[in-house]
């Protein structure tokens, strides 16, 4: 059985390429998008969701709930990097990529100690999976789900590391290491005004 991951559905400052603070919700279109994630992964009858417990994450997870008939669990542990000062600040304004620095932002988080969170997360995960008979939905964040793949997933031949996770986007790992990948940042779920918007800021 596997793990999907599914990252949260657009909100307005993922579309106004905000970084946004924690307590962002889904915009409309980001709850019509979780509707859509939902009515498929229904399909696949997981026998658990996990979810960071960021509105966003929880909002989307509850939509899979409502779909499936699972209870969601949240953990901290899959919240996206924290950016500190930087939240609510346009990205196009700041003259450099935040989501690159290495260093942390005033009262955020490095890029060392976010791989060190997700590296836990993904642990979590696994350990979550390990009381289950079935698959497991984890509901996460765009730079959460591409550190998971970087560092612990083995991605198909050929295949590259999406620069950005689109929102409701589905990849599939396998349950055992090496934690293949069969489905990669999937959204053909998304159709009509639901589509996903590739210009919208993706992770934060």
């Amino acid at each position: 059985m596997s793990i999907v991951l599914v990252r949260h559905g657009e909100t307005a400052l993922n579309a106004a390429r905000v970084l946004q603070p924690p307590e962002t919700p889904l915009s409309p279109r980001g709850l019509t998008q979780a509707e859509a994630v939902a009515r498929r992964l229904a399909g696949l009858r997981p026998a658990g969701i996990l979810s960071s417990d960021l509105p966003r994450a929880r909002q989307t997870a509850d939509a899979i709930a409502v779909a499936t008939g699972r209870a969601v669990q949240t953990t901290p542990l899959l919240q996206e990097r924290n950016f500190g000062a930087l939240r609510g600040l346009a990205y196009d304004s700041l003259g450099f990529d935040p989501l690159a620095m290495e260093d942390a932002p005033a009262g955020g988080e490095s890029i060392p100690g976010f791989r060190d969170r997700v590296a836990h997360a993904f642990a979590a995960v696994l350990a979550q999976r390990s009381t289950l008979s079935g698959v497991l939905v984890v509901v996460s964040h765009g730079l959460v789900i591409r550190a998971m793949l970087e560092a612990h997933a083995r991605l198909p031949g050929g295949a590259a590391l999406p620069e950005r996770m689109g929102n409701t986007s589905v990849t599939v790992v396998g349950a055992e290491a090496p934690f293949a990948v069969t489905v990669l940042n999937c959204t053909a779920h998304l159709e009509g005004e639901a589509r996903d918007d590739a210009r919208s800021l993706a992770g934060v």
